[in-house]
Formats: structure tokens, C-alpha cells, sequence
């Protein structure tokens, strides 16, 4: 334990200097879903074939999902979400919960992990915009979002009896709100590939996926390490009971997080399983398996765009 405790120290501080630094600027985005699901047993599952979706399909419905980590990580960071141009015309509004005006930071370190999580976010939300643009489709605008969902899912995941966490309150409890998101993302980009025809939009996918594994082991380092310091797992236990909740919700075997495991989600071969349109669908709207669910959860009026509702 102690080395451990040693390991995280020298982690946590050496990433606390470069976050300092300033924010970075991501790249570019694509959220994709796949036919394939998780591997349980030593080879991953083989791919199903490609479903004939437009490519610009796929990036409104990545758009979308992005929406909804800019909106987060934005108010996190800020107190304040996507502007106007950014949301696009016709935009819906974002709910958040009464009073917010970010994060009070106790730790500058914890607020630079935010600031720079956020400018990514934004940035993708613009790429994808320029990307659908740039490939004859017109991007979809910010759906309706509503951050108060966070409550009544921790209460589905057993972290609360009654509708009251709010991951805007507290370092830890924004640690765990970002986690929702996190896995989910990088398991969705696994399936992207073999749905997208545009070589330059596969590589973007390839590199996005990156930015967001990053994002998610920040996430999950830091989870771990408060638990690890402080002798308390409380929100490390938070973290596993979202982690199972998305696995009722919408598929997958997720890693247990604990202070001496924070990688992400993979295969017995560490290959990082894929999500499919409707795991993710299921996950965002808060509601378990089931053809025709078309909103709910953090998007109360539904996606924009053509892929928007659930197939099973």
C-alpha cells in the first residue's frame, strides 16, 4: 500500500505541473457505435459487417453525444455552456442545476484538468461541425440536455436513495459525473470504423479515440488516487456502481476500479470492446433494453439527426 500510495503521489504531482501549464486544444472527433459486442473469453468477438450508414448520419449522431460532454464540462469549468453560434440555430437548452456556477475548486490542479477537458469538448463539437459541412451534410444543433438527470441516475445506480447528487458541488463529485461520460465515449469509438466509408473521417475517428481514452484514464488515475490518499472509496465505490448501471443499461464488462486497477474496459486481450447505437442510446437515455426509445435521460426531447432511437 504504501508504494502504492508513493506511485500516486509522484503521478498526481507531476501531472498537476503540466496541467499548469494551460489548457490544450483537442483535435478531431468522431463518436461511432459497432455491430460487435465484448469479448468475454480470450479472442474479441469478430466484427458483423458494416451497416450502410451515411457517414454524415454517423458524425450528427457523434455531434450530439458531444454536445453533451461540452455542456458538462463547459458549466464544470465555467458556469456557463456552449454559446449561441457554437449551439448552432434552433438549439435546444440546456438544463442545469439551480444555482450552478462551476465547480468550487479546492485544488488549482483538479480546475486545469476541467478548463482542458472542456476546450477538447468544444473543440470537437466544432470539428464535427466543420466535418458534416465539409462533406455536403448539414450538422444537427445542440438537442435539448438536461444535467439534472444526474440525480436520478445515481439513484438507479444505488449511490443515493433520493434524487439528490449533483456532480457540480464538489471536485469528487464532478470526478464521478465525468466518469458517466468517459468510458462510454472511448467504448463508442470502437465501433466507428467499420461503419465509416470516408478514409480521412476514419482517421479522425482513430484520433479521437485517443484524446477521449485519454480523458477517461485522467478520470479514472484520479479516482483512484483520492481513494488511494485519503483512505476513502466512497467515490471510487460511486464510480463501480456507474460502471454497472452502464453495463445493465447498455452492454459491456468493465473494469473494476480500485486503487491498484484504473485502466479502462477491454477484453481479456486489452482490446478496448465496442458499444452499437443502440447500447449508447440505451446508456444516454436512461432506460434499459427495449425497440423504439427515442428519449430520456440526458436528452429529454431526444437526439437531432436520423439516428435518434433505439432498434432492440
Amino acid at each position: 500500500m504504501n508504494k502504492i500510495n508513493e506511485l500516486v503521489k509522484k503521478a498526481v504531482s507531476r501531472r498537476s505541473f503540466l496541467a499548469g501549464a494551460g489548457t490544450t486544444a483537442a483535435s478531431m472527433a468522431v463518436l461511432g457505435c459497432s455491430s460487435s459486442s465484448p469479448a468475454t473469453g480470450g479472442s474479441p468477438t469478430p466484427p458483423t459487417p458494416p451497416l450502410d450508414i451515411p457517414d454524415n448520419d454517423i458524425l450528427n449522431f457523434a455531434l450530439n453525444l458531444e454536445y453533451l460532454e461540452a455542456e458538462f464540462y463547459l458549466y464544470a469549468a465555467t458556469g456557463k455552456g456552449l454559446s449561441s453560434t457554437d449551439a448552432l440555430s434552433g438549439a435546444g437548452t440546456t438544463l442545469v442545476p439551480s444555482g450552478i456556477a462551476a465547480v468550487p475548486w479546492t485544488n488549482p490542479s483538479f480546475a486545469n484538468y476541467a478548463n482542458e477537458i472542456a476546450q477538447d469538448e468544444l473543440n470537437h463539437v466544432r470539428f464535427l461541425q466543420k466535418a458534416i459541412t465539409g462533406n455536403g451534410g448539414t450538422p444537427v444543433p445542440r438537442p435539448a440536455i438536461d444535467l439534472t438527470f444526474f440525480a436520478p441516475l445515481a439513484v438507479a445506480a444505488g449511490i443515493t436513495s433520493t434524487p439528490t447528487f449533483n456532480p457540480f458541488l464538489t471536485t469528487n463529485g464532478f470526478l464521478v459525473g465525468a466518469f458517466v461520460f468517459e468510458d462510454v465515449g472511448v467504448t463508442a469509438y470502437s465501433g466507428a470504423a467499420p461503419l465509416l466509408a470516408n478514409n480521412n473521417i476514419l482517421n479522425a475517428a482513430a484520433g479521437i479515440q485517443a484524446v477521449e481514452a485519454y480523458h477517461a484514464a485522467e478520470i479514472r488515475t484520479l479516482i483512484a488516487a483520492g481513494a488511494s490518499l485519503s483512505g476513502d472509496s466512497t467515490y471510487l465505490n460511486y464510480a463501480n456502481k456507474v460502471s454497472a448501471l452502464r453495463g445493465t443499461l447498455g452492454g459491456g464488462n468493465e473494469t473494476v476500479l480500485s486503487i491498484s486497477s484504473i485502466v479502462a474496459a477491454s477484453t481479456a486481450n486489452a482490446i478496448a470492446f465496442a458499444r452499437t447505437t443502440d447500447q449508447v442510446l440505451h446508456i444516454v437515455y436512461g432506460a434499459a433494453g427495449g425497440a423504439g426509445l427515442s428519449k430520456g435521460g440526458f436528452f429529454p426531447n431526444g437526439l437531432n439527426g436520423k439516428i435518434t432511437a433505439t432498434a432492440s
